[in-house]
């Protein structure tokens, strides 16, 4: 019996000394390699396999080993987990710790701000620009959802190379919970109607630049639809010129500009324009679905720094107003 217990004995503490002995080449091989980079950006592309994870993490220098990358992630059951996306990797990170980020699909974001009034194209050059999605891919989602004049200027926080019909949707989302958010009541008019408003506030995005005249400049363009007069938005033409004819943006309008065949161009025909000429912010959006209620008809700007305008009720108004500004400046 004593024979029998001293080799269970000695069986026990070569069991714990084998475990000790593994537990301790796990932990090495676990531990942040020498060479690891302070901070890198390591990506997973789509149907990457563990092993080719494993394979790139430890050529980058951010692991020891791929094999035991692979072995821990096949001993979780997570070799098919690993979500694709970029992924900031930091010098402080074991093995275990990026196998983690990477099977929770915390891929890194990246800011980019849309300023209001831009065209959809505008919008995909910048996101191009920024390795988010390719310009033409954002412009076919665009025009087969209708959505110019919908892409909700803002902050967005989107990882790189991302589907363009996903940044569309979160660009759409964002725009109608603000709609929202302004005027409850959009959700019980007719689609004819709320698009009207959203071309009016792209006209208003691009003709204000007092944010506290944007209502009253809404107003004078509602008054012109109801006298049935032109509503003579240089914006409209601006917009011919630069998206019909592919032109620089002019540094002012001619009178010949203003003669341009388009059923854009504001001064040659009556109503709306077809489609939004921008996608309008928040301050354009809500002058144009809460706009002032006035009898003005026209408006001429009075200071280019501060950006104000007179007003005026009737031509006779509009054109002393026009003599008076000419004169004192």
């Amino acid at each position: 019996m004593r024979k029998a217990a001293v080799i269970l004995i000695i069986l026990v503490i070569l069991i714990i000394s084998a475990a000790a002995a593994g537990g301790a080449i796990i932990i090495n091989i676990n531990k942040v390699p020498q060479s690891m980079p302070g901070e890198t950006m390591f990506r997973v592309s789509s149907g990457d396999t563990a092993y080719h994870i494993a394979g790139n993490l430890e050529d980058s220098g951010l692991i020891k080993s791929s094999r035991f990358f692979v072995f821990y992630s096949r001993f979780l059951g997570t070799t098919g987990s690993m979500k694709s996306g970029l992924y900031r990797i930091t010098g402080h990170m074991t093995t275990i710790n990026i196998h983690t980020k990477l099977i929770s699909g915390s891929e890194e974001l990246y800011p980019v701000t849309i300023p209001p009034g831009l065209t959809a194209r505008n919008i995909g050059e910048i996101l191009e620009k920024e390795g988010i999605t390719g310009v033409e891919d954002f412009l076919e989602i665009v025009a087969s959802e209708n959505a110019e004049g919908c892409l909700f200027p803002d902050t967005y926080n989107f990882p790189k190379d991302y589907p363009a019909a996903k940044v569309v949707e979160y660009m759409k989302e964002t725009f109608f919970t603000t709609l929202e958010a302004i005027y409850p009541e959009y959700e019980n008019m007719d689609e004819v109607e709320v698009r009207e408003k959203i071309i009016m506030a792209s006209i208003i995005e691009r003709e204000y630049r007092n944010a506290d005249e944007a209502a009253r400049i809404a107003s004078v363009f509602y008054n012109r639809i109801a006298e049935n007069m032109y509503l003579g938005s240089c914006a409209t033409v601006v917009w011919v010129i630069t998206e019909e004819l592919g032109k620089k943006h002019p540094e002012r309008l001619l009178y010949r500009d203003l003669e341009i065949s388009s059923p854009y161009n504001t001064y040659r025909n009556k109503g709306l324009p077809p489609g939004p000429i921008c996608n309008p912010g928040k301050t354009a959006l809500n002058a144009a679905f809460n706009p002032e209620n006035t009898d003005f008809l026209y408006f001429l700007l009075e200071d280019p720094e501060k950006g104000t305008h007179l007003f005026s009720k009737s031509l006779s108004e509009h054109n002393r107003s026009y003599e008076l500004y000419i004169k004192v400046k």
